[in-house]
């Protein structure tokens, strides 16, 4: 057994010692039922609806299918693999894929015959395992954009097109960080551009805090390292060596958590890295902006008393706006009780049949271009303006994309990075550690 699944599988065994596992089959696993988790329950209606029409093709199976919050998700489906208990197809994230790779829980799917070009760009590839053999089939996607609040944006006499507009650099922050600062506004009205305003004494800050993220940085840096040209790692895909020692990715994350300092951004200790997620402040008035994902729009739009806009990400150093563009999958267990019920399930999961659904219920960007067609209407007719989402994927000219990182060692990385950022944010540490974290990383990836 190699050494990452060795150390894999002990972080693994700690979460089941954790949520303490129950030995046994999945519940209502049988012959002609396949069980399916996921973990959004704003998707829960559109997937119950692709199941029947799952069911009314393939007379005799059903599918069972629970729901879980996301935070407790990856905890008991980690310790469901250990104990046995695991659902027959289950909703997968790139980010954890190399976890699940490293445990050897995942039954490739080449029979499937997924053929890339059915899908938005790069989706299917993400799900190619380092043997070589596909372990996911294509869901949804998503993209990162600015939400605004378009009453404090006039007040402050910025328009749509200035939001549009913006750029930044890492040096003064550019447009973008000017934006920011006239944003904001402490007890006493002055905003963070005015002479005598209270940095410590903030009522609005000009942008929502994503806490301190972790090694990815998707709702929180990324979009201004993918601007800057800084990759993760040394490969598109299954990289051997990470870059956090980067004298540019470090640059970055010292100007971005530095706006805190200004009275920009939230302290993390304000709203923690977790509790008030970036739409709470801006529904509770606490922030005027904030990065967030396509997956958030209908909450957003929906949040009452906000009237919201949103822009594109600021063009970068590379002259060019960017993004994370992830995509979820749905993943077969090497366990399944079901695994020829399973494969059916995930072939119609992935089938423009499914998605195509699922894209007119507007909560989702399915994965097919049919199903993004139609999520797009849906989310016209519920007056949600997706462009600055779906631009970026069709617009190669003026964006960059790009995926989480995908290598070995998935969880180690994390459990490395999220201290480590937490401490830039929080105790105003230097960049410059992040030099001994990159090397306590890419020695892992290199066992």
């Amino acid at each position: 057994m190699r050494f990452r699944t060795v150390v894999a599988l002990i972080g693994a065994l700690a979460l089941s010692l954790v949520t303490g596992c129950a030995k046994g089959g999945s519940a209502g696993s049988s012959a002609n039922t396949v069980t399916y988790w996921l973990w959004d329950a704003n998707q829960l209606p559109a997937y119950r609806a692709c199941a029947k029409g799952f069911e009314r093709e393939n007379p005799g199976l059903k599918v069972k299918i629970t729901q879980i919050g996301y935070n407790d998700y990856w905890t008991k489906l980690t310790a469901s693999f250990i104990a046995g208990t695991q659902p027959d197809v289950f909703t997968d994230h790139i980010q954890k894929f190399g976890q699940f790779s490293d445990l050897k829980v995942l039954e490739p799917l080449d029979n499937l015959r997924i053929k890339a070009s059915d899908y938005q760009p790069g989706l299917a590839d993400n799900w190619i395992g380092e043997d070589g053999h596909r372990y996911g089939a294509p869901k949804d996607w998503d993209t990162v954009a600015l939400f605004y609040n378009r009453k404090m944006a006039k007040a402050a006499g910025i328009s749509a097109e200035q939001f549009d507009t913006l750029s930044w650099n890492p040096r003064d922050g550019g447009t973008f960080e000017k934006a920011i600062a006239h944003l904001t506004v402490d007890k006493n009205g002055r905003r963070g551009d005015e002479p005598g305003f209270d940095k410590n004494n903030v009522k609005v800050y000009g942008l929502a805090t994503g806490g301190a993220g972790d090694g990815s940085g998707q709702i929180q840096w990324s979009a201004f390292t993918g601007s800057a040209g800084w990759s993760y790692t040394d490969k598109k895909r299954w990289g051997t060596k990470y870059n956090y020692d980067s004298d540019t990715f470090q640059a970055i994350v010292d100007w971005y958590f530095g706006l805190a300092k200004k009275g920009y951004l939230a302290p993390l200790e304000v709203y923690g890295d977790t509790a008030n997620p970036p739409n709470a402040q801006m529904a509770a008035g606490k922030a005027a902006t904030a990065f967030d994902g396509a997956w958030l729009l209908s909450t957003y739009y929906g949040a009452k008393g906000l009237d919201v806009g949103t822009a594109r990400t600021p063009v970068g150093p590379t002259g060019k706006r960017a993004t994370m563009m992830n995509g979820l999958a749905d993943s077969v267990s090497k366990g399944a009780r079901n695994k020829e019920g399973a494969r059916k399930w995930v072939a119609y999961l992935a089938s423009d049949a499914c998605q195509t659904l699922v894209g007119e219920y507007g909560i989702v960007f399915p994965a097919t271009r049919a199903g993004t067609k139609a999520a797009v209407a849906a989310y016209e007719k519920q007056g949600v303006d997706t462009t600055a989402f779906t631009q970026p994927v069709a617009d190669k000219k003026d964006f960059t994309t790009f995926s989480f990182p995908i290598t070995n060692y998935a969880a180690d990385v994390y459990a490395l990075m999220r201290p480590a950022m937490q401490d830039l944010y929080a105790n105003d540490a230097p960049v410059s550690g992040l030099d001994e974290t990159n090397r306590q990383i890419n020695f892992l990836l290199n066992q």
